[in-house]
């Protein structure tokens, strides 16, 4: 499977392609930093001529602005911290006004360059999803800036290969692998405990405490329905997984594809959702589609979850290694406080981030998982460090017990999708740096 924008083959192999896309994230950042400096001395500096409307537009930024409303209404809480508009027009103590009158001359050419971009991507994704046969480069392509709402149902089903590229066959399998699992739940989960094994019978119930636990601050998580769909696609996963099991941590990672195929039958916010407006083929179809997404998903990070979790470990090996390389000043800190990287990258690792930022960023963040494919190991590793050097000026003044607290509990809670996007930005250039010099992580 050929990755997407961060993998080895980025952006379907192009050179040209990679460039561009290299361009683009570096137009970004010189826009939103405006001369500030990265960790590790990587300094942008911002052009001295002014940039025309159609070359100045962070590919993030305005892929956000369109459909970044509809995302908070289909996906829960909170909303972009800002827009085009707001960040460029005079800071005023009065609202921003949406009316274009009401901007700098600047401001309104760089908005409605921005919104025009937006039209493009979105009949970009249209274009794509209306073909015969989906040329799964160009969608890894334009998904990995981020998917609109109401488009990533399909798109991820595509990315993840569980519906096939072609448009005659899709409805077909789909029937298809919807009554395989009915039957795989009749199977392994539908059964009485006593045909049951003691190993079977103790995972069972780790999974019915932890899916109480999964997403505990969003309300619709609790419903008893929800619960059960969590507990019947990680029962039948496990299962039909023997060599890893059930692991804590995979019903994190079940939760952005029930709330993206949730959003295909329930409109308005999450808190707002309602399990009774589904039917029970709606529910039974919503399942299938989560456990088939899952087990594509997870078919690449096997070693995430098997014994002792190799997988994970080898990970976490690479960010302590990569931070020292971005970042000298804070990997000797962290080493010098007794700071282990596996007290709290693990947990990173183990469940993607998903506790880690608001979740209603989670399934923009996993629009770019899905576009890197085979290649999402590999750039985990540089999404991390660029995650925690978000706070390295922070780091350098905590203690052990400090640094513990912090990194258990980061301020993350009032993220909005522009703090999400530097943290990809961020790791695309320094995955795009690296790539060619493996020996940067040599110990």
């Amino acid at each position: 499977m050929s990755g997407g924008g961060g993998g080895g083959g980025g952006g379907g192999g192009s050179p040209n392609n990679t460039e561009w896309r290299f361009n683009q994230t570096l137009r970004n950042v010189q826009g939103m930093l405006k001369g500030r400096s990265f960790p590790g001395k990587v300094l942008l500096t911002r052009r001295s001529e002014p940039l025309s409307p159609p070359e100045y537009s962070p590919r993030f930024e305005d892929d956000r602005d369109e459909y970044d409303q509809n995302e908070g209404s289909q996906e829960g809480k909170g909303q972009a911290s800002g827009n085009t508009a707001d960040s460029l027009s005079a800071k005023k103590s009065n609202p921003p006004s949406t009316s274009s009158t009401n901007l700098l001359p600047d401001a309104q050419g760089l908005v409605s360059g921005a919104r025009a971009t937006d039209s493009a991507r979105i009949a970009k994704f249209t274009n794509e999803l209306s073909r015969t046969a989906v040329i799964l480069d160009k969608l890894r392509e334009l998904s990995w800036s981020g998917v609109p709402p109401y488009m990533r149902p399909n798109v991820w089903r595509l990315l993840l290969g569980y519906a096939p590229p072609n448009a005659d066959r899709r409805e077909g399998v789909l029937t298809r692998k919807r009554l395989e699992y009915v039957e795989c739940v009749s199977q392994y989960y539908d059964i009485p405990d006593t045909e049951r094994s003691d190993e079977e019978i103790n995972m069972l119930r780790q999974i019915a405490v932890d899916c109480p636990r999964t997403v505990p601050d969003v309300t619709f998580f609790q419903h008893p329905q929800i619960q059960k769909c969590l507990e019947r696609i990680l029962y039948t996963w496990a299962i039909r997984h023997p060599a890893s099991g059930y692991v804590q941590g995979i019903n994190d990672l079940l939760t952005p594809f029930l709330v993206v195929f949730l959003s295909e039958h329930l409109e308005g916010n999450m808190d707002t959702w309602s399990m009774e407006k589904l039917s029970p083929q709606d529910i039974s179809n919503i399942e299938a589609d989560c456990y088939w997404c899952l087990s594509k998903f997870l078919d690449g990070m096997q070693d995430h979850y098997t014994f002792a979790q190799p997988g994970i470990q080898r990970l976490v090996f690479r960010l302590k290694e990569l931070v020292h390389r971005i970042d000298e000043p804070v990997s000797k800190h962290i080493e010098e406080q007794g700071l282990d990287f596996l007290q709290f990258a693990f947990r990173w690792f183990n469940c993607l981030m998903i506790r880690e930022i608001p979740f209603h960023l989670v399934t923009r963040l996993w629009d770019t998982y899905l576009a890197e494919g085979d290649y999402l190991p590999d750039f985990l590793v540089y999404i991390s460090a660029s995650f925690l050097l978000t706070w390295s000026d922070k780091l350098k003044k905590l203690d052990f017990q400090e640094m513990v607290m912090f990194l258990q509990h980061l301020p993350t809670r009032n993220w909005a999708h522009h703090e999400l996007e530097m943290v990809l930005s961020r790791a695309y250039m320094w995955h795009t740096m690296f790539k060619s010099s493996p020996s940067h992580l040599a110990s």
